[in-house]
């Protein structure tokens, strides 16, 4: 797996389509090559924690975007996620293949409490990601100039940006309802 690829979709994606991104979470055990990314965008500040335990002592109301590796599962660690982000605010998270989908259901339908969008997206190395928005619709609010400008990057740009979320009838109809986009 090309871990460059894998970081550079799963910071730049929303990144690039939330109008003004300031302060991101990173949920990860090992968030080197994310902070390497988000370090590309001007004025955006970055909290680490390692689990989503620790998310509890985040303040409320308080990021833009959470990028999470833990996956979206789990029901109160969506709930602090929630709590976290900004009205609008999104949510990029790991998430197991597209072809578990009674799993993926399950976690889609808990975060339509919370976002008006869930999207699935490839993250240009095999695997998928989901991205949950309060606001933002992620191929109708990129930011082009932002994705255009980016330096120093070996694969995103805004045209895989808006192909990753291309999806093949099968899944859009196995997830018909369930994603919101």
């Amino acid at each position: 797996m090309k871990n460059f690829i894998y970081n550079e979709m799963m910071t730049h994606i929303p990144l690039c389509t939330h109008k003004d991104p300031k302060n991101v979470l990173i949920i990860s055990t090992d968030a080197g090559g994310l902070i390497e990314e988000i370090q590309k965008h001007d004025d955006v500040s970055c909290d680490i924690i390692s689990s989503g335990d620790a998310i509890k002592g985040c303040e409320d109301n308080n990021y833009d975007v959470v990028i999470s590796e833990e996956g979206v599962e789990d029901a109160a660690l969506l709930a602090h996620i929630n709590r976290v982000l900004k009205d609008d605010g999104l949510l990029v998270s790991t998430h197991p293949s597209l072809d578990n989908k009674d799993q993926n259901k399950i976690a889609m339908q808990i975060l339509a409490n919370y976002t008006k969008i869930i999207m699935p997206y490839n993250l240009g190395n095999g695997s998928t990601a989901i991205l949950a928005s309060k606001s933002y619709h992620p191929t109708a609010d990129i930011i082009l100039h932002r994705a255009d400008m980016l330096d120093n990057l070996d694969f995103y740009n805004c045209d895989i940006h808006i192909a990753s979320f291309a999806m093949g009838n099968y899944i859009r109809k196995e997830y018909l309802g369930i994603i919101k986009n």
